[in-house]
């Protein structure tokens, strides 16, 4: 097994080459990448909004518009192409049948963004009506006329028109329009370029109606009343003087034509460009610390051998980045918190080899035999592991939304570049070592944390930590019904911003005094860590979407001339409903899946105690967050689900040494064996978690309010899943009557 023909080590040294020289641009600094080929630069990995700054905004379409969903993006496509809007490297896609995500990289003016995207443009011409005063019909002193309708203009008073029910232009009449400085009167004139039946009808109009007007309505709203005293010929409407901003956008949207549909903003996320800045080195000290602390705890632990890992976990997070350029999916600040997840990922499959060749070494094997045994030991183990952990990620890719879509992807691809480096790249490496040093022994480790051979009754314990564990979820219960969730804005609803003062501190009590005269209604005010910023948690309003959005245009306009609105995450009812349906269901399929999955590899017995087992972790980690009354937001189920995925991976290394001793001594008592099974397991699962409580602890200290809740619920996480996959997993299997004859397909 150690073996490794010419070809396949230049095979295996050209996939991590490659990965390295992909990734490379993400590493080298900014003035030499700009002297490289345009190719080789664009590999470089994009930011996320929520890394350097931006807007992200969810609409969605009325149920029985959901055919228009790819024309309606088309439209905003164009929209955002055309050089009059600016915007560069955004987003537009689908996010469910009815819902489309718009993100726009550096924009933090999000109401422009709205206005190019989801106004209708619906322009159309219309003939004003003058046969009875528009005033008496809006009164009431007189009947509308027949074939007639009352519009009103965007200005404050509005003014009423009466016009003829038919439009004489419309879009379709359209051919061209821009926008262009007014020198005379100053602001911008909208030029409107009609096609020939629009030119020949409107030179009809004026030749035979000098005295009549021409109403401009824009999305049922009077945009201009136009008389035309002489015949226009040339084709051409002149709107003006306009404010330059709104001549641009009306440039804009009736250049790309109409929305086949109107559009609901139903979610709305701003994070200011300093605030990403921070995000983003925030994101770069916490994966870089996990990467040195558990590089030397590998050394630590393994000497030479943990520095070969030490080297496959480099190759392995260089593949990894280099498949994220590739796929050109933004690196977000929960992309981050994957990549520090991996971090741990990685180095166990190395611990779990590295265990297997030590025991084999105290069993007399060789060196090589023992690296051999190692290897070819911990295969099977590894692979189911790593499978399991590899469903939660998934089912979170699915059917997670936003940032969190990133955090599964980066943990999805890491699992399987994890998987490739461990059983190529850190294989062939110790194979040349060996080759080439003949090493009489395995090296020593610096620090010991287990001893070897540790023979501790655990099952002696197994009804009293039942019980325990029996009476913390009844409580976790009790705490339900009488504290109940704290739920964040993802499932309940509402708004949270971030305010930075522009000058000196953010005076809190001034804020909270101002925000109550806006009657916004459930409104919190905190500092943070930054004694500049203040943090509004706004609950959600009772009229809707719509209420939503207003709450946003209150905060910019009374914080607008002190304040800088660093972030802004508003949340409607629609989105929180359906994000609360679609976290409960990825936790349902993900057990479902590897239940199915543990069910085919290790049959029920087994398959049965492992989600036992993680159904309690996630009961006891969630009794946590009632207890403390922590936040529960999407970062929480990314949590939890990362959670299900390693509480699985210690128990799935318990269960296969569970099967693999069943066949050699299976005729031995089920509690003595799942005893050895645990002690022979023991030194790999309290320095994985070590590792990986280690990897998380940079994400802990240099992460901002997110990533430290992230962090804390993996920390605690992976307590409860080490003491479970000890304390529960093990009894499980002899409370289910395990027997030989059921342990399944052959083990490791």
């Amino acid at each position: 097994m150690l073996y490794f023909p010419r070809w396949k080590r230049l095979l295996v040294w050209l996939v991590v080459i490659i990965g390295v020289v992909v990734a490379l641009p993400n590493i080298l600094p900014q003035a030499l990448l700009n002297q490289l080929p345009t190719v080789y630069s664009k590999l470089h990995l994009p930011m996320g909004v929520d890394l350097q700054g931006g807007s992200r905004l969810v609409v969605q379409l009325p149920k029985s518009e959901i055919a228009e969903r790819d024309a309606t993006i088309d439209v905003m496509k164009r929209r955002l192409d055309i050089g009059a809007a600016g915007f560069e490297d955004y987003s537009i896609a689908k996010q469910s049948r009815d819902k489309i995500r718009i993100e726009v990289p550096g924009l933090f003016d999000v109401q422009l963004l709205k206005d190019i995207v989801s106004v209708t443009a619906r322009f159309s011409l219309y003939e004003e009506d003058t046969s009875v005063s528009v005033n008496d019909v809006v009164m009431g002193k007189v009947a509308r006329p027949e074939g007639t309708i009352v519009t009103y203009s965007m200005d404050d008073p509005p003014v009423s028109y009466l016009l003829k029910d038919h439009p004489f232009l419309t879009n379709d009449n359209i051919a061209g329009a821009y926008a262009e400085k007014n020198v005379n009167t100053g602001g911008s004139l909208l030029t409107v370029a009609l096609d020939s039946e629009g030119q020949q009808k409107l030179s009809d109009f004026t030749r035979k109606n000098p005295d009549k007007r021409l109403i401009i309505v824009f999305d049922n709203e009077v945009l201009a009343a136009m008389r035309f005293p002489v015949p226009i010929d040339d084709g051409y409407i002149r709107v003006g003087p306009l404010p330059d901003d709104v001549a641009h956008n009306l440039e804009t949207v009736l250049t790309t034509g109409p929305l086949p549909t109107d559009l609901t903003f139903i979610e709305e996320r701003t994070v200011g460009g300093d605030l990403g800045s921070a995000y983003a080195k925030a994101g770069l000290h916490a994966a870089f610390g996990a990467l040195v602390i558990v590089a030397v705890f590998m050394v630590l632990s393994y000497g030479l051998l943990g520095l070969t890992a030490d080297v496959a976990l480099a190759a392995n997070l260089m593949m990894l980045v280099a498949v994220l350029s590739l796929v050109g999916t933004p690196l977000t600040l929960a992309g981050f918190a994957g990549l520090v997840l991996i971090i741990g990922v990685s180095v166990d499959a190395n611990i779990l080899i590295y265990e297997r060749v030590r025991e084999a070494r105290r069993n007399n094997y060789s060196v090589t035999q023992a690296v051999e045994a190692g290897f070819s030991g911990a295969m099977s183990t590894i692979v189911d592991a790593n499978v399991t952990t590899f469903i939660a990620a998934l089912v979170l890719f699915m059917l997670g939304t936003g940032p969190i879509h990133g955090f599964a992807l980066t943990v999805t691809i890491g699992i399987l570049t994890s998987l490739f480096t461990t059983f190529t790249f850190t294989r062939m490496m110790i194979s040349w070592w060996i080759r080439t040093f003949h090493p009489r022994e395995i090296p020593q480790r610096i620090i010991r944390i287990i001893p070897p051979n540790t023979s501790i009754r655990f099952m002696k314990l197994g009804k009293i930590t039942l019980a325990l564990s029996t009476v913390l979820i009844i409580l976790t219960g009790g705490l339900y019904v009488t504290a109940g969730v704290n739920y964040g804005i993802d499932f309940a609803g509402g708004s949270l911003a971030v305010l930075e003062a522009k000058n000196g501190k953010a005076d809190i009590y001034d804020i909270a005094s101002r925000v109550n005269d806006l009657n916004i209604g459930g409104v919190n005010v905190s500092p943070t860590k930054r004694p500049s910023e203040a943090e509004l948690t706004i609950a959600s309003q009772e009229n809707g979407e719509d209420a939503e959005q207003t709450v946003a245009v209150k905060l910019r306009g009374e914080f607008g001339n002190d304040y800088t609105l660093q972030r802004l995450d508003i949340v409607g009812p629609t989105v929180s409903s359906e994000l609360s349906r679609v976290s409960a269901l990825a936790i349902f399929v993900s057990l479902l899946a590897i239940f199915i999955y543990v069910l085919w590899r290790f049959r029920w017995q087994f398959a049965i105690g492992a989600v036992l087992t993680t159904v309690h972790d996630i009961i006891i980690l969630v009794g946590i967050f009632l207890l403390f009354q922590w936040q529960f937001n999407l970062w929480s189920i990314a949590a939890l689900l990362a959670i299900i995925g390693y509480s699985l991976n210690d128990t799935i290394v318990v269960y296969d040494r569970v099967r693999s001793l069943l066949k050699k001594r299976g005729n031995i008592d089920m509690r003595s064996l799942v005893d050895i099974a645990i002690n022979r397991t023991l030194s790999r699962t309290i320095l994985t978690s070590l590792a990986t409580l280690l990897a998380h602890i940079p994400l802990y200290y240099f992460g901002g309010a997110d990533m430290k809740d992230f962090a804390s619920v993996l920390l605690i996480g992976i307590i409860i899943g080490t003491y479970s996959s000890i304390f529960i997993a093990g009894p499980m299997l002899v409370l289910l009557k395990v027997k030989p004859k059921q342990t399944g397909i052959e083990g490791s």
